[in-house]
């Protein structure tokens, strides 16, 4: 793998300044400042029919191995997921669309350079539960049986009562403290947030800070629909999965089928690509979910769309 260029003046721990980019993208971060005064938010349905023959080849394959003794017994407790398979196209559609895994800080623009995915984790289906922060990093290399592997330690991870993520472990810290003390500190970090400068050990598994934030409404039974962006963190992506439904689909004689369908919403910050741009990236992460087998292939490997 090539390496990765050396950091010059102005870039960021995080991410890249882009030193050549249009007037009108250069400009806009000065007339519109707050990533959450920027957002632009689609709605696409998907046709899962194709995701759930290919869940259930890849857990007749994660039986097969288990039967063969080249698994213990328990990796039948996590079985792929529709889910593993959404995030794994939005993974390797943000490795083949970096425009998305940019975000705006401080009125300029800047390219993340590592591809990573946050999201929620409830320990229990209760209303009393904790939640729990998920955020992971993945490479170029990354296939859908290696996302697999890895999502499924961080789920069980957070999952884990005697376990707290390394973000709420600070939020619950810094809420011990007075109100009169919260108020400046607080202002001081937004400070160092708009800079790049917050502590790492602070931000390290904050799903604010990931090319992507990702929820999995259909899993509790809501509809997918719009979710805010964030002014804090780097994140100018939000994906909201909602529940799945049968739909009509009609054709052009006016007949209809019945299809299992999934709504997903997207809110962008549209300051860090253009509408063509947003249009394609849609259109690719559409066909890797509609045809599963290509995320066999690693995330950084091109295909035609």
């Amino acid at each position: 793998m090539a390496e990765k260029p050396k950091k010059r003046w102005g870039d960021r721990r995080d991410g890249r300044l882009m030193r050549e980019i249009d007037p009108m993208h250069a400009i806009v971060p000065y007339l519109y400042v707050n990533r959450a005064d920027n957002e632009a938010f689609i709605q696409e349905s998907i046709d899962m029919a194709p995701v759930f023959e290919y869940i259930d080849r890849k857990n007749a394959a994660l039986k097969a191995k288990v039967e063969a003794g080249e698994l213990p017994e328990s990796a039948l407790n996590d079985p792929y997921k529709p889910f593993y398979v959404m995030l794994m196209a939005l993974v390797k559609t943000i490795h083949l669309r970096p425009g998305l895994n940019r975000f705006v800080c401080n009125m300029k623009l800047y390219q993340k350079d590592e591809v990573s995915v946050g999201f929620t984790v409830k320990k229990r289906f209760a209303d009393n539960a904790d939640e729990a922060l998920a955020y992971k990093k993945f490479g170029p290399e990354t296939t859908m049986d290696t996302l697999y592997e890895e999502i499924v330690k961080e789920i069980n991870f957070c999952k884990d009562e005697n376990q707290v993520d390394n973000s709420v472990d600070f939020m619950g810290k810094f809420m011990k403290l007075p109100t009169f003390i919260l108020k400046p500190v607080f202002r001081f970090i937004r400070f160092l947030d708009r800079h790049g400068k917050v502590p790492y050990e602070l931000i390290k598994t904050d799903p604010n800070y990931a090319s992507c934030f990702i929820t999995n409404l259909g899993s509790i039974h809501l509809k997918s629909g719009y979710h805010h962006l964030s002014n804090w963190g780097t994140t100018s992506l939000f994906v909201i999965i909602g529940e799945r439904k049968y739909k009509p689909i009609f054709k052009e004689d006016g007949s209809y089928e019945m299809k299992l369908m999934n709504d997903i919403g997207l809110t962008v910050d549209e300051r860090i690509a253009d509408g063509f741009y947003f249009a394609k990236s849609i259109r690719l992460f559409k066909k890797l979910i509609e045809e599963p087998d290509l995320l066999e292939l690693p995330a950084s490997t091109e295909i035609d769309y």
